[in-house]
């Protein structure tokens, strides 16, 4: 029809259209009177009217769509193709999003819905339905439906166009979907973690046990707890949004970079690698801290700090919970856990036979559980079972070596390798091969070392500079003694040393580790003789020193060893720790030519044969013997570098031997009983290579000497004052040029009644001081920081009756232990009262205090250590008790020790002690309170040791915290 004949249908309609229009334009507005006084001429008020509506718009649209049915038609058809496109580009999009494990964008599946719900068949449908007409003017009632259709084609058109443009302007398809609550860790079956596992759920539902520490040795099963622990919350209803597992196995180094990593990706976090660490442990801090988390950490080895790898530390007020397992029971308290820790175990005997039976395969488990009464193969299998001691490493590794075995004389010669020899059962080579690649990493002279740690017995800690003193004399270190703490450093970082928790100054060797190392030795067909710490009554015999490089006999019961090993290629001998031994054959020596290592020490030997066959023999260590005298022809041991002579009570004379040493490096008469009573006997001015000195000197004249010559007193290191007669006071800054004076022990000097430590003026660096039997020390004066004892660690005070308080030791702000013994007239620790003295200096005091010692010029120190000294340092005694300056007392304090103090009284009032670890009080009868409750923080505590009946006469003000106190902390001795 044409435009002509569709305008002619439209004019025969329009009454009937207009009709329509006045009918809807009443029903929407009833309340207007749309009636006109001019009926005929009603056209022109009308349309004014009902453009003020709008209404004529609509019109036209309706109109519109009335006479461009076909065309809008065509049009709906078009965009229906751009449509059909677009979609298919939207879905194939979102399909490759899924394909990645993603999620369809909300926007994305909206417009997709949409789509969907178009339901254009039944426009369709109507559509053709209307075209079956020739002509619709044939019927004029057909214009209505006509409008009606053209209506919803336009609006068809319009949505789809709208889609369409929608659909070209999606950027993004998909995004990761949001983590599960836990993700699900591998998992075997656990053996004998039941009552651990349970352990872990109920602390993780106390409201107080934010961080909760698990610790045990090596292979003990800590990873296979925590895995199941991991899995057993995505069982379990809780509150929590996220559990993040974390393999931490950092040794000594942290690998922050893959913690923020694994948080990061259990968030669903954006990654910049360009940012810095610093700025992404804040962001992390942020992003956890609005989360109830449960973090757990694997294999901590050391402590850090949380903040600074990205994790908030879980309050109570967060609800969070930090889970972290660890080898080391100190680090879990450094990290926090000290009040909610759990040791694992070894398996007991029957998890241990079910985890080894896991192991066996069918025939072998039907072989060790046959019923015959003359079951060998079971016999055997028990006694493998008990020689892997429990351990899961142990039995996981031997009940799979032995997994196929059925016939008796493979269980029997498997049980025999158990206590043999370990590394010939299959398997155990495999494991140490493996751990082999942190010792093939090694340099040469690393793997040396490693390798001499071995000759240390498998428990216990080994002395970081013992063993660097070793190394340098064996020659691996060419006299760098830094290179052997770097040395160290490199083997703690490979994790074939670990640091002790309690002790920076030690090591220790894990006993798989010492195993791998003595498989090494071995099948480098190195001889070493290794018998420490074995509890023998013999040394072994001549024979087997023969070929051997390095023997090991520490640590025995071993009384006398009366022959002469030929060994002329020993090179490190090493006896200390046998008590018994007090005689060692005459000729003991007589066939070493190569030993550069002897070590006597903390033997009862009172003697030392001769040694002038020693020609090489470069450290020798006699300290805590009791040999009187040293051999007359000691002095022919030209390369002798590092005598230790100190607490050798009987020792006597040196016979001038020391003095005849001249590439001696270390000297140590330290305490020994041979000190130098005469200014002429200060004799040691040739030892030129001379670093490290330790000395006892028994005049004040000597002590002035020592000082006044440079070389010595610049070598001195540990300085031993003891029967001084006349000597009434010692100043620390007079010691001007022993700058590396580390351990001052002052001793039975009777006259002595004032120790001064004054302003520091000289680089100190005092780390021990002792004061014993000064029956007339009254006052110990220390000034204000820095002062010479502001490096002190440890405080030892016995036997000086005159004391009354040491109230001067809340100045030693390093101070880690203090031990204080029978002194008779001490009342208390630290004296707090004031009095009109300490108030007049007391602003003097904390002026100095505030200002560090770079800010001060040198005439306030002048004026602080001339006339006015004795005043600003008795009011450094008995400063005001202000909290600020209580909360700085003690910062570092780790254990106190109090013994025999009849009359004392208090030790000090109630404050935060944040390291202290051990408390032990004995025999001090008069004590009714210890400065410790649940009002201060001592989050480090271990134990608090005394009798019984001292603790039941202890007054508390809170019987709550008394008996909270002594459930968690008292250890009666």
């Amino acid at each position: 029809m044409d435009t002509a004949a569709a305008f002619a249908c439209f004019s025969a309609s329009l009454p009937r259209l207009l009709g329509l229009l006045r009918r809807g334009v009443e029903k929407f507005f009833p309340d207007e009177d749309f009636s006109c006084p001019t009926p005929n001429l009603c056209e022109r008020p009308l349309c004014d009217c009902l453009d003020g509506t709008g209404l004529l718009d609509a019109a036209a649209g309706e109109v519109a769509s009335f006479l461009q049915l076909k065309s809008n038609w065509g049009d709906l058809g078009k965009a229906r193709e751009s449509l059909g496109a677009v979609e298919m580009m939207v879905r194939g999009r979102v399909t490759a999003e899924l394909n990645k494990l993603n999620v369809c964008d909300p926007l994305v599946e909206l417009w997709l819905r949409r789509v969907d719900e178009l339901n254009l068949e039944a426009i369709d449908e109507d559509y053709n339905h209307l075209m079956e007409y020739s002509c619709i003017c044939q019927c004029t009632r057909h214009a209505a439906r006509r409008s009606w259709i053209g209506k919803r084609i336009a609006e068809a058109r319009d949505e789809v166009n709208k889609l369409v443009e929608e659909g070209r302007q999606f950027k993004k398809f998909g995004f990761k979907p949001a983590p599960e609550i836990v993700e699900r860790l591998p998992q075997t079956k656990t053996f004998g973690l039941e009552s651990m596992l349970a352990q872990m759920h109920d602390l993780l539902e106390k409201a107080d046990s934010n961080i909760i520490g698990v610790w045990g040795q090596g292979g003990i099963g800590k990873t296979t707890l925590l895995h199941a622990f991991n899995n057993d919350l995505e069982k379990k209803v809780h509150d929590f949004q996220v559990v993040i597992f974390i393999e931490v196995s950092n040794s000594e180094t942290l690998d922050i970079l893959e913690i923020q990593k694994t948080i990061s990706e259990r968030l669903n976090l954006p990654w910049n690698e360009a940012e810095t660490i610093i700025k992404r442990a804040r962001f992390l801090v942020k992003a956890l801290s609005r989360k109830r988390f449960v973090l757990l950490l694997d294999d901590v080895r050391k402590k850090f700090r949380l903040e600074d790898v990205g994790i908030p530390t879980p309050d109570s007020n967060s609800q969070s919970k930090l889970v972290l397992t660890s080898r080391y029971e100190e680090v879990c308290y450094q990290m926090g856990a000290q009040r909610n820790l759990i040791k694992m175990h070894i398996l007991d005997s029957d998890a241990s036979w079910n985890l080894f039976l896991s192991k066996l395969s069918t025939d072998a488990s039907a072989a060790v559980e046959s019923p015959s009464l003359t079951n060998v193969v079971r016999e055997r299998a028990i006694a493998i079972v008990q020689g892997c001691g429990g351990l899961p490493l142990a039995l996981n590794v031997i009940g799979t070596a032995v997994a196929g075995y059925v016939e008796p004389r493979d269980w029997t010669s498997a049980a025999d390798a158990i206590n043999k020899n370990m590394d010939e059962i299959e398997g155990v080579n495999e494991m140490f091969a493996t751990l082999k690649y942190s010792f093939d990493r090694l340099t040469p002279t690393q793997q040396q070392c490693f390798l001499y740690c071995t000759l240390f017995p498998e428990y216990g800690s080994i002395s970081k500079e013992q063993l660097v003193e070793y190394w340098l004399a064996e020659g691996f270190l060419l006299d760098d003694s830094e290179k052997g703490n770097q040395i160290i450093r490199s083997l703690i970082s490979a994790c074939l040393l670990q640091t002790t928790s309690t002790l920076s100054s030690k090591v220790k060797m894990h006993h798989i580790i010492r195993q791998l190392g003595l498989w090494l030795v071995n099948s480098a067909d190195r001889s070493f003789v290794v018998k420490a710490g074995m509890a023998l009554d013999n040394a072994p015999p001549a024979i087997e020193w023969k070929e051997a490089t390095r023997v090991s006999i520490m640590s025995n019961n071993i009384s006398e060893i009366s022959f002469s090993p030929k060994c002329k290629n020993l090179t490190t001998l090493l006896i200390q720790n046998n008590p018994k031994l007090n005689k060692l054959g005459w000729g003991f020596f007589k066939y070493m030519p190569s030993l550069k290592v002897l070590d006597l020490s903390h033997t009862a030997i009172t003697s030392l044969p001769e040694c002038d066959t020693l020609v090489a023999l470069q450290h020798l260590n006699l300290s805590y013997t009791h040999i009187m005298r040293l051999p007359e022809r000691l002095w022919l041991l030209k390369e002798l570098r590092h005598l230790d002579l100190s607490v050798t009570v009987a020792l006597e004379d040196t016979l001038n031997n020391c003095s005849k040493l001249h590439k001696l490096r270390v000297l140590n008469l330290f305490r020994s009983h041979y000190g130098i009573r005469d200014v002429d006997d200060l004799n040691l001015d040739s030892l030129r290579a001379l670093l490290f000195l330790g000395i006892t000197i028994y005049s004040q004249d000597v002590l002035k000497k020592l000082n006044e010559t440079h070389p010595l007193a610049k070598s001195t290191h540990r300085l031993n004052l003891k029967y001084c007669a006349e000597m009434q006071s010692i100043k620390i800054s007079d010691f001007n040029h022993m700058r590396h004076l580390e351990e001052l022990h002052v001793e039975s000097c009777y006259d002595l009644n004032t120790l001064i430590s004054d302003t520091q003026l000289t680089t100190y660096c005092l780390q021990a001081l002792t004061l014993s039997v000064l029956p007339s020390l009254e006052d110990v004066l220390v000034a204000p920081m820095p002062h010479n004892f502001r490096y002190v660690r440890k405080l030892s005070i016995s036997q000086c009756p005159k004391l009354l308080n040491i109230t001067w030791a809340r100045r030693l702000e390093l101070l880690e232990r203090l031990v204080i013994s029978s002194c008779d007239e001490m009342l208390t620790i630290v004296e707090e009262e004031v009095n009109s003295t300490e108030e007049q200096y007391g602003a003097q005091t904390i002026k100095m205090q505030d200002h560090p010692y770079e800010e001060q010029d040198d005439h306030a120190m002048v004026e602080y250590s001339s006339g006015e000294w004795n005043d600003g340092y008795q009011s450094v005694n008995r400063e005001s008790t202000n909290g600020a300056m209580l909360q700085a007392d003690f910062p570092k304090l780790r254990s106190i020790v109090l013994t025999d103090l009849r009359k004392l009284g208090s030790i000090c009032k109630p404050r935060d002690f944040p390291c202290l670890e051990t408390l032990r009080v004995e025999d001090c009868p008069n004590l009714r309170s210890i400065p410790l409750g649940t009002s201060h923080k001592c989050g480090k505590l271990k134990q608090i040791c005394g009798s019984s009946d001292w603790w039941k006469k202890l007054q508390w003000k809170d019987k709550e915290a008394a008996a909270h106190m002594e459930s968690k902390y008292f250890i009666p001795i």
